[in-house]
């Protein structure tokens, strides 16, 4: 979208700011917002309200079983009118703020600013503080490790100057964001939506193809397993140690791989592994004499690897240039017998039914873990290998077709996401003069 910009500009007099319209004002934000600091009084207030990413201020009965847990005691919380900005302090950067329409008190940590009506639209305002520039210029001046997590207060925030139109112009540029990014969060709903249903028919397509084979019309059998269901009359049904190479037990990685050095041995860890890729830039080291301790879990390539530590269900044909790595804890390393290709075990452990088996299995109260003999015991259908070849190229196929079609998907949401961003950045600023775009 091509949009004009205003006929005349004037230095602001900042430098974060630049040139605004000349009829536009330059203002420090302790002109049209001021700090709310009133506490919640002997607790009388019991409506505690939550601040989620990207979501904004809702119930913390609504959040879930994620992020802080609420206070016993709310005395010490701030107290939040409807119509006030909330931001979190130390998430600013990652989308943590948002325009309460609820009353209720919020963490004494989170940042609360009340917009001046005369002065400021509220949703202006928070257009402001949602551009992404103001949002890094902030930052820029807090306390912290992690760039996006650097904390900010309001000393930090009030002395930043921002562009103020008039408040009819306010309204204008309102109704212009409003109708555009609504556009634009359907068009990322639609992909998200997407990127789900593709990933679901990677699942299914797999599961299908590993536990009812390709033949449609081929006579089946009770697996006599619930998880499993039916099978193919003519498949073996075996546990995985039974088809694992003689001689050979499946087995995890080193337990305490140490230090991370800069020479040594490579190991792969289930941060490296996911559903459908293996992350294997910058391996962590580990000391050859760690390394040495651990032969059953040294990489020779060929094997499947298979997270049982957090990254359940992660599986992985190992390549051949790995030969001579090892395996975190949370990975088990298994060697196909003559029965079974490792490419179709891969696909086998990426099915639903083995997933669901995972899910029957896993222990753990902090994270989710399935033990090596759980891993061992896993019942398997297993097709001859003149089929499982077929299996394979089918699914080789299938697979590279969906996702094909997901990296589209992907790489349009965060480009989408981009456009947002710079258009309110664009408006708020005034870089475009949306006050006579037509309505589409």
């Amino acid at each position: 979208m091509s949009l004009p910009r205003y006929e005349e500009y004037r230095d602001s007099g900042a430098e974060c700011l630049g040139a605004i319209p000349s009829h536009w004002e330059a203002h420090p934000c302790r002109y049209f917002v001021v700090e709310q600091t009133a506490k919640n009084e002997n607790a009388e207030n019991q409506a505690y309200l939550s601040l989620m990413a990207n979501v904004g201020i809702i119930p913390y009965e609504e959040k879930g079983d994620v992020g802080n847990k609420k206070p016993e005691d709310l005395s010490k919380c701030k107290l939040v009118s409807k119509g006030d900005l909330v931001i979190n302090s130390m998430n600013y950067g990652i989308g943590s703020y948002g325009l309460s329409d609820l009353s209720g008190v919020c963490s004494p940590v989170y940042i609360v600013l009340r917009p001046l009506l005369d002065r400021v639209k509220a949703r202006f305002a928070f257009r402001i503080f949602e551009n992404k520039a103001f949002q890094t210029y902030a930052q820029s001046f807090g306390n912290g490790i992690l760039e996006h997590r650097a904390a900010i207060n309001w000393d930090i925030l009030k002395g930043i100057r921002v562009g103020l139109p008039p408040i009819e112009e306010q309204e204008a540029i309102l109704c212009f964001l409003d109708r555009e990014t609504a556009k634009i969060d359907a068009l990322i709903a639609e992909q998200e939506k997407l990127i789900a249903l593709l990933a679901e028919k990677r699942q299914a397509t797999i599961s299908h193809a590993v536990t009812k084979g390709l033949n449609p019309n081929a006579p089946m059998k009770d697996s006599g397993l619930a998880w499993l269901g039916e099978v193919p009359a003519h498949w073996l049904v075996r546990r995985l140690k039974q088809v694992v190479r003689p001689g050979v037990s499946i087995s995890y990685g080193i337990v305490q791989p140490g230090e991370p050095q800069d020479e040594g041995v490579p190991f792969v860890q289930t941060s490296n592994m996911s559903d459908s890729s293996f992350a294997l830039e910058q391996l962590q080291r580990t000391t050859f004499d760690v390394a040495a301790a651990y032969p059953r879990s040294r990489l020779s390539g060929g094997e499947v690897i298979l997270g049982i530590r957090a990254s359940i269900g992660a599986a992985h044909v190992v390549p051949q240039h790995l030969a001579g790595a090892n395996l975190s804890r949370g990975i088990a390393r298994i060697e196909c017998g003559d029965d079974i290709t490792p490419t179709f075990l891969v696909h086998v452990l990426r099915g639903s039914a083995t997933l669901n088996y995972w899910g029957l299995s896993k222990q753990g109260s902090t994270f989710n873990e399935v033990s090596i003999e759980t891993v061992r015991e896993l019942a398997i259908a297993v097709p001859p290998l003149s089929e499982q070849k077929e299996i394979n190229e089918f699914l080789d196929e299938e697979i590279a077709k969906v996702a094909e079609l997901l990296s589209y998907s992907q790489t349009a949401v965060p480009l989408l996401i981009e456009r947002r961003s710079a258009l309110i950045a664009a408006a708020v600023t005034g870089q475009i003069n949306v006050r006579n775009v037509p309505l589409r």
